[in-house]
């Protein structure tokens, strides 16, 4: 089954996804790109290469020092890892003694020699475990961690058919921000769940990415001999409104579904009963991209397909946008399974105290809003004048034209104040920074540059160990804010 190794984990090394393997310490028998083909392992005995015997995978010539081999597979989606199949199939004799695999997080598009660089922080997923020959070996994978690259290392040498990583998608929330959103997308952390019968071909290929290759690229059932149909279950990424629908047939010509209709709901059971129409039956074309528009639809968690009788559909794609349950649901699913730098960085950027981001990073997971800002409230108010300092000297002075980023969008009120106001704010935060020695801080959203200018004159009248714990408190608030924007893009 290609890119699925059960009904809710994805292999997140598909090539359909995007998978490579991007470097290696050799390769002299067998290419590593073999590792990631969707195709199972073949033989072809007899068969030799100036190299010698022809094999179907990755293999390394015989090591004659202490180190061991290796390879580096940049995932098709980034997501945490459940279990590992290393896969001997053909290579016996051959195959290594033991494996093992690490991960690590590098956003962007590193090359070979960015992964290989000293700093890049590798976690343990499975320790050095023990390999049968010509066998599928499955390993179970217990770290709570998002990762983008792998580094399969084989133990000493030898050779390995093929490699699949089940696990679970964990998109950046921020990557797709303003785009339009496929809530149906398994690139986006969608699967599908269930389905009625998949005999010809996997209902998995309904949400791959890309256009389907073939016939063998999409989702067939047998033919019915009932009064029945066929559907399929997708669970979407998060909670979210369907606005438009995409059924896709492309390459099913004699064996397309007649029609189609969609059902939702809003359900966290694999299994709901609540189901309500999304599409009516509609009527389906061979060979075809097919457009649908949905209007006024609630927030669902689950679709489910529809085809009459039965047949074959490419690509199911379901436009929306998340709704905010949804969308703090993806932001929490990635900040929980961040590598830990990646998590404190990224939460410095909602207040710059290195240990309330220190803190704040160890008590994951959350899982939801309430628990995170409620560990946000408890670190915070931990810390002492030292730390609140680090964190009020990250903000720019309010009025202060040329800050970016959420400072700007918090401090819009003061943007088109007139010079007289702006002239005013100035001179009131020299007198400010000359009486406390620190920033004027102020949770600015909402409010007019006149309103922050009188609540700054109002504080100048504060001693400075009351003014150092008001402006811890707005510290605090403006940190929930941010936490907010952290997880809702």
């Amino acid at each position: 089954m290609t890119g699925v190794w059960d009904g809710r984990l994805v292999d997140l090394a598909a090539r359909a996804l995007g998978g490579s393997v991007v470097a290696a310490s050799d390769e002299f028998f067998a290419p590593k790109e073999s590792l990631l083909d969707p195709a199972p392992p073949v033989r072809r005995p007899g068969e030799y290469t100036w190299r010698g015997q022809w094999m179907d995978g990755w293999e390394t010539r015989r090591r004659r020092d202490s180190g061991h081999d290796w390879c580096i597979v940049r995932l098709g989606a980034p997501g945490i890892v459940r279990g590992v199949v290393v896969d001997t199939t053909h290579f016996s004799g051959n195959h290594p003694q033991a494996c093992s695999l690490d991960g690590c997080a590098l956003e962007g598009h590193p090359a070979p020699e960015d992964l290989a660089d000293p700093s890049v922080e590798w976690v343990t997923l499975l320790a050095r475990s023990s390999l049968r020959g010509d066998a599928r070996n499955r390993f179970p994978v217990d770290a709570h961690v998002r990762v983008t690259h792998l580094r399969l290392g084989i133990h000493p040498d030898g050779g390995v058919a093929r490699l699949r990583v089940p696990g679970e998608v964990v998109p950046d929330p921020h990557a797709a921000a303003g785009m339009p959103l496929d809530l149906a997308a398994v690139a986006n952390g969608a699967v599908v769940t269930d389905c009625s019968d998949s005999t010809f071909a996997s209902h998995h290929h309904l949400t791959m990415p890309g256009p389907p290759g073939s016939m063998g690229d999409g989702w067939e059932t047998r033919r019915r001999r009932d009064s029945g149909h066929d559907w399929a279950v997708v669970r979407l990424m998060a909670a979210g409104r369907v606005r438009r629908v995409e059924v896709d047939t492309t390459h099913y010509r004699g064996n397309a579904p007649t029609g189609c209709s969609l059902d939702a709901c809003a359900s966290d059971d694999d299994a709901p009963a609540d189901w309500w129409p999304l599409l009516g039956e509609t009527r389906l074309q061979p060979d075809t991209r097919h457009l649908f528009t949905v209007d006024d639809a609630p927030p669902a968690t689950r679709v489910r397909l529809n085809i009459f009788p039965d047949g074959g559909v490419a690509r199911l794609r379901l436009y929306g946008a998340l709704d905010d349950e949804g969308a703090v649901e993806v932001g929490l699913r990635w900040l929980d399974a961040l590598p830990r730098g990646q998590a404190e960085s990224r939460l410095l950027g909602c207040c710059a105290s290195r240990r309330w981001a220190a803190g704040v990073a160890g008590r994951r997971p959350f899982h939801d809003i309430a628990r995170l800002e409620q560990a946000a409230d408890a670190v915070w108010s931990d810390l002492g004048p030292e730390d609140w300092l680090e964190a009020f000297a990250a903000h720019p002075r309010i009025g202060e034209r040329g800050s970016d980023g959420w400072s700007s969008s918090e401090q819009a009120g003061a943007r088109d104040a007139d010079e007289a106001t702006l002239a005013a704010l100035a001179e009131a935060n020299r007198a400010y920074e000359r009486r406390f020695g620190h920033v004027f801080l102020v949770c600015a959203t909402g409010r007019g540059a006149g309103g922050m200018l009188d609540e700054l004159r109002r504080r100048l009248g504060n001693d400075p160990p009351t003014e150092l714990r008001v402006a811890a408190e707005e510290q605090r608030r403006i940190t929930r804010l941010r936490l907010g924007r952290l997880l809702r893009p």
